[in-house]
């Protein structure tokens, strides 16, 4: 019977271990089931926002254009003798860029200027005549008719002169087309044509393009409803006028140098895309914009005063789809608030009402929270304001 007291008094006292160990646990300060005595609140991260002005800037897609545009065509007929300028290169206003054979408008000028000389001696011719008919009328030496006759051989030579002048003038003019000048300041483009090639006036022969592009103009588009929106924002004094900046940011994702001056916004609304042009103005002395480049312009619209800067994170919507955040109240409990937005600035909503100065706003850890309950507050951080794009709303 010894064995099998051994063995009893060994299952009893590992009972008895068990049922210790059991009791250790459910004892205060013991495992899981014995806790830390109460309960931590769950931990949250917040931010603390302030009122503050914010510029209110959109993003508008848009493309460079000259500031002023020449085409340069034929205003005579005749034969290119030569081109004078490097095809891409700065020409200036009046310089020559092409010359057409002037043979055949020298001897037109030629033509004009003797055929008003023969018109000025008729004209002194008759203008003599007239004088000597004018004292033998009086003394009945000749006929009425034959004064009469000489006035108006005379009227018609003061034509023939005049005609003559404007002959002359029109010869003048049409030599000094071939010699082909730049009408304004600009970058030369293509040469259309070659020595060597008639041109005509008739069919205004295209012979080459003038570009301005400094400064150059960048054509944005906005939507008709967002610019709707941004008067009536001004008109009820939500949004503070500046003076508009426009930055430009280039095809390949850099921002381009220089600021940029708005021009105007246009008044017709494209029916076919519901939006309307803005235009820009952007110094490009070296160059780096080009005609026909697309871009994305940053306007600036004006200044929303008193609003809150607040991470998108914190901001979720109700099935109303109305804007919510999570406030860590005074009590250090979770507030529900109601948001208005107007826009994004960033990565963060600008808020227009349901925040007040020293709100501590949920972050992080709000998916482990309720409205009304308590939380512990790890650590915080100020809402800053970043010079980034915002879409206002």
């Amino acid at each position: 019977m010894k064995p099998q007291t051994h063995a009893y008094r060994s299952c009893a006292l590992l009972a008895g271990a068990t049922a210790a160990a059991l009791l250790a646990a459910c004892s205060p300060g013991g495992g899981e089931w014995g806790g830390k005595g109460p309960q931590q609140p769950p931990q949250v991260t917040v931010t603390t926002v302030q009122r503050e002005s914010v510029p209110v800037v959109i993003e508008l897609p848009g493309r460079t254009a000259p500031q002023l545009v020449a085409q340069v065509r034929a205003r005579v007929d005749g034969i290119v003798l030569k081109r004078e300028f490097t095809e891409g290169s700065e020409v200036k206003a009046g310089q020559r860029l092409y010359q057409i054979d002037p043979a055949p408008y020298l001897a037109a000028l030629a033509s004009a200027e003797a055929t008003l000389k023969k018109a000025e001696a008729n004209l002194a011719s008759t203008a003599a005549t007239v004088e000597r008919y004018k004292m033998l009328v009086e003394k009945n030496a000749v006929s009425r008719q034959d004064y009469d006759n000489a006035v108006a051989a005379q009227g018609q030579a003061a034509a023939d002169v005049a005609s003559g002048k404007a002959a002359v003038q029109t010869a003048k003019i049409n030599l000094g087309y071939t010699q082909v000048v730049s009408p304004i300041s600009g970058r030369a483009g293509i040469s259309q044509v070659t020595p060597g090639a008639y041109v005509r006036a008739a069919d205004a022969t295209l012979m080459t393009t003038v570009q301005q592009i400094d400064p150059i103009k960048v054509d944005l588009t906005q939507s008709s409803v967002e610019g709707l929106k941004l008067r009536r924002d001004h008109a009820s004094g939500r949004l503070k006028s500046v003076n508009p900046k426009v930055t430009l940011v280039l095809e390949d994702g850099t921002e381009y140098r220089h600021l940029g001056t708005l021009q105007f916004t246009d008044i017709t609304v494209d029916p076919s895309t519901g939006s309307v042009t803005v235009r820009a103005l952007f110094p490009n002395a070296d160059g780096t914009l080009l005609p026909g480049m697309f871009v994305r312009a940053r306007v600036e619209q004006g200044v929303r005063e008193n609003a809150f800067l607040v991470p998108q994170i914190a901001v979720a919507h109700d099935p109303q789809g109305n804007a919510t955040a999570l406030v860590v109240g005074p009590d250090s409990k979770v507030q529900p608030r109601r948001l208005t937005l107007a826009g994004t600035r960033g990565d963060k909503w600008i808020v227009e009402s349901g925040l007040e100065d020293g709100d501590r706003v949920i972050v992080g850890g709000a998916q482990r929270v309720q409205p009304g309950t308590p939380v512990q507050i790890v650590q915080g951080e100020k809402v800053e304001q970043k010079p980034v794009a915002s879409n206002a709303r």
